[in-house]
């Protein structure tokens, strides 16, 4: 192979970024935009696209309620608001997840109770057990980058305590567990629809659930006046507060709903793409000394939001996984990154110094580096590559195995390179 990159050789691979641009857009996507631009931009009820999404969602899914929102933060928030979660409730967290899985119950007043991740990155259900308490009120459990967690224990543990199961699908859509889609193990779900999510509108969030408690106080939480007027039974509880709701806003912008529902006609089209990719790149990235492929559990089938490929810096010498990714960098590889704002939440200062943003949470609760070792060894030795959909990515695909193979072929260079600077 030819020289490194990084140290004045050829790329090995030539062609210019991007690599991959996400949600795909074409003209059916871009009709449908146009005629709900020229129908309506505001929808302030279930109607129109709004409904027509909602209907598909609960169709894909097997569910009564799909409710739209302006992001997964909101669809969080929402969530976490309509089943009820109060002050001082402590909600079983992993510990290894994006911020937004918790930051939302902070401010509920709400304790995020972090449990370290197994070897496959989700949350250790055997270590979620350790953690409950007499405070414990519910278990939100993460699908990391589209890896389907094992639900059947924390059903179990949720079932046994009588606490709530939410899952965190942001990075799942589509995915299967023994066949059930993610998203439906527990009382409710909650998704994001941004941008590179393997389900886009550009901007957007949804839960789901069979819980109709849990949905119309999801309403009351976000969607304030006509749909908690319309939708709320008048002899609920909750139905004279309709007018105002909780006061917030989290509603969907219909043109991202339009794109989220062109884009969930497809899904599936996607998914079958993305899995025979990722079936590619793991066999032969597989063989490669210094990596290792992801753990999937029996019966799942992921979503691939991305793959997430473990690098073992004492097969190669000790070589840094910064200097490692640079040359991989160099060699072509623009859609191989280093996640850094998803990561062990307990390295984020906003659950170190949770009362600077939170007053009420002073005394609390406090997080420090090193509270989570398996999560924050698997961060630290993270590499996340895209997977691609299309047929004609399979020659793409082959080529950034071909840069890892070098980068790992010619590492002592790297390793002399690195000790002179």
């Amino acid at each position: 192979m030819s020289r490194l990159a990084l140290l004045g050789g050829p790329p090995a691979i030539a062609q210019p970024p991007p690599h991959f641009t996400w949600p795909p857009i074409d003209e059916r996507t871009e009709q449908a935009v146009l005629r709900q631009l020229r129908t309506s931009i505001s929808i302030y009820d279930r109607s129109g696209v709004i409904a027509e999404l909602e209907d598909a969602l609960c169709a894909y899914h097997g569910v009564r309620h799909a409710l739209l929102t302006s992001s997964g933060t909101a669809a969080l928030y929402s969530m976490y608001a309509g089943a009820g979660i109060q002050p001082g409730d402590e909600v079983i967290a992993p510990a290894y997840t994006f911020f937004a899985t918790v930051t939302p119950l902070l401010h509920l007043g709400a304790i995020p109770v972090l449990v370290d991740c197994d070897h496959t990155g989700n949350m250790d259900p055997l270590a979620a057990a350790q953690r409950i308490t007499p405070k414990t009120r519910a278990i939100v459990v993460t699908h990391m980058w589209g890896l389907p967690a094992n639900m059947a224990p924390f059903r179990e543990l949720a079932n046994k305590h009588g606490l709530l199961l939410f899952e965190d699908g942001s990075h799942a859509h589509g995915a299967r567990l023994n066949g059930q889609l993610v998203g439906t193990f527990g009382d409710a779900a909650a998704f994001s629809m941004n941008g590179p999510k393997t389900l886009s509108a550009g901007e957007g969030g949804f839960i789901l659930t069979n819980r109709d408690d849990i949905f119309h106080g999801a309403l009351m939480h976000g969607q304030y006046n006509k749909r908690c007027r319309n939708e709320i039974p008048s002899d609920s509880p909750l139905h004279p507060f309709a007018v105002t709701g909780m006061g917030l806003k989290h509603r969907i912008h219909p043109l991202a709903a339009a794109i989220g529902l062109e884009q969930l006609r497809r899904l599936d089209e996607y998914l079958d793409g993305r899995q025979q990719i990722a079936a590619q790149l793991c066999e032969q990235l597989g063989e490669v000394r210094g990596i290792e492929v992801p753990v999937l559990i029996p019966g799942s089938r992921p979503s691939w939001y991305g793959l997430s490929l473990r690098y073992r810096a004492e097969e190669l010498g000790g070589l840094s996984i910064d200097r490692f990714h640079q040359a991989l960098t160099a060699e072509g590889c623009h859609e191989l990154d280093r996640p850094r704002s998803t990561c062990p939440l307990n390295l984020h200062p906003a659950l170190q110094m949770p009362e600077s943003l939170w007053p009420s949470m002073a005394g609390q609760f406090i997080y420090r580096p090193r509270d989570f070792p398996l999560a924050e060894a698997l961060h630290g030795e993270l590499l996340r590559l895209t997977v691609w959909h299309r047929a004609s990515d399979f020659s793409l695909a082959s080529r950034y195995v071909a840069a890892f193979q070098k980068a790992v072929q010619r590492h002592p260079e790297l390793l002399g390179d690195e000790d002179d600077r």
